[in-house]
């Protein structure tokens, strides 16, 4: 399917650059040694990363579903560009607090919406019946090569330096990212990637107040969705608690063990067994949806991060952060592209745009959200297990949720 190669490494060359310019935040924001990092600072950066994909969510909702999606990405990818260098420009010059946070959240922001829009474009590309491998292989393969960018810039960072002028050299290299992902949008023909209808009013104001509204009503009429949004809720939720943990045992408790490291460079780990976890999800997802249909799937992934959460994450060790990481990073994977199938097969084209929007507001919203409640009360070294046992019940708290919102939307 050569429209949805192309589709696939403009995803490619987007999420290989986000990874870095994440990666190269983090670094500057959480294990920068020119900058303190408590809890709230490291609640601080996970909003900076996270709370832009809520901001955006109903702009591109109402755009996506209105535009020509070929030329939102290549315009999108370009302004994040220019974006990048600009927050690079601030860590380098040691800016700090709101000047460096907005352009960070306006980059990131731009970055959902370039994400938005290839999601939304998929069924253009590809036959109905193949959405679900399809959208396993985009989401998850796009994860990895966002975890590769990552690995760069933990690369970059030892050769470059981890002071603030490194850091912001590390950062601008996710520039290549942008140009690449627009370059590549650019060579489908204006209209391929829809929308093929336009369901909303005239003024462009007005559709964006309703962008939600539209997103919120569709998707609750639609039961595999809905049930979805509740699973992905109590992933978002228990997940965030959880990353600030890691993160803090990883700055503050942990030691290096064999091969294993603390610090950024054991965040750089924690990345790759979350790499090697989404790999995994994909792999298995359509088998898995295959043979016990989507909602056991979805059950069963959620079934198992509560275990493995309670009965591995407990001991707090580098080893055993992986093993969760890991875990939980696959688990969360099947649930979102059977979510995500579920979206682009039950909803139609006219509102599929919306839909995708309110997804990304409401869940990275909640994540934002948890990652906030933990940092008010968690001790400044990480170590709170009672913590990852709330994380545990988040969990099982989705299962059953999941399974009453199906039945009773479905009735």
């Amino acid at each position: 399917m050569p429209g949805f190669r192309q589709l696939l490494l403009s995803r490619f060359a987007a999420q290989w650059g986000d990874g870095l310019f994440q990666a190269g935040l983090a670094g500057a924001v959480l294990f920068n040694p020119e900058r303190a990092a408590d809890p709230a600072a490291i609640a601080g950066g996970f909003t900076v990363l996270l709370l832009p994909y809520s901001i955006v969510g109903p702009f591109a909702g109402a755009l996506l579903d209105r535009w020509d999606r070929r030329r939102i990405l290549v315009l999108a990818n370009l302004l994040r560009g220019v974006l990048i260098l600009l927050t690079a420009l601030a860590v380098a010059t040691g800016l700090s607090g709101f000047p460096m946070y907005a352009g960070a959240l306006v980059a990131v922001g731009v970055s959902r919406f370039v994400n938005s829009g290839l999601s939304a474009s998929l069924p253009h590309v590809v036959a109905e019946r193949h959405l679900v491998e399809a959208n396993a292989v985009a989401a998850t393969l796009g994860a990895a090569v966002a975890v590769i960018g990552a690995g760069c810039a933990v690369g970059l960072r030892a050769v470059l330096g981890a002071g603030n002028s490194g850091s912001g050299m590390v950062t601008s290299v996710a520039v290549l990212g942008s140009i690449g992902g627009a370059l590549l949008a650019g060579r489908f023909a204006a209209g391929a990637l829809g929308p093929d209808q336009v369901d909303e009013p005239v003024q462009t104001v007005v559709a964006i107040a309703h962008g939600l509204g539209d997103g919120a009503r569709v998707a609750l009429r639609t039961p595999s969705v809905a049930a979805g949004f509740v699973a992905l809720f109590a992933h978002r939720a228990a997940f965030g608690a959880s990353s600030l943990v890691t993160v803090l045992l990883l700055r503050y408790s942990l030691h290096d063990v064999g091969p294993l490291r603390a610090g950024m460079s054991g965040l750089g780990e924690v990345a790759f067994a979350g790499g090697a976890g989404l790999l995994t999800a994909g792999l298995l997802t359509a088998r898995l949806v295959g043979r016990f249909g989507r909602r056991g799937a979805v059950c069963g992934a959620l079934v198992v991060a509560a275990g493995a959460q309670l009965a591995v994450g407990m001991s707090m060790t580098l080893p055993t952060i992986l093993i969760v990481a890991f875990v939980l990073i696959a688990a969360g994977q099947v649930i979102k592209l059977c979510v995500d199938s579920a979206a682009q097969r039950d909803v139609g084209d006219e509102t599929r745009g919306r839909v995708f929007a309110l997804y990304d507001t409401l869940f990275n919203l909640m994540q934002v959200i948890a990652v906030a409640v933990a940092a008010a009360v968690v001790p400044a070294d990480g170590q709170a297990r009672w913590l990852l046992l709330a994380v545990t019940v988040l969990y099982l708290f989705g299962f059953v949720g999941y399974l009453l919102v199906l039945r009773n939307r479905t009735a």
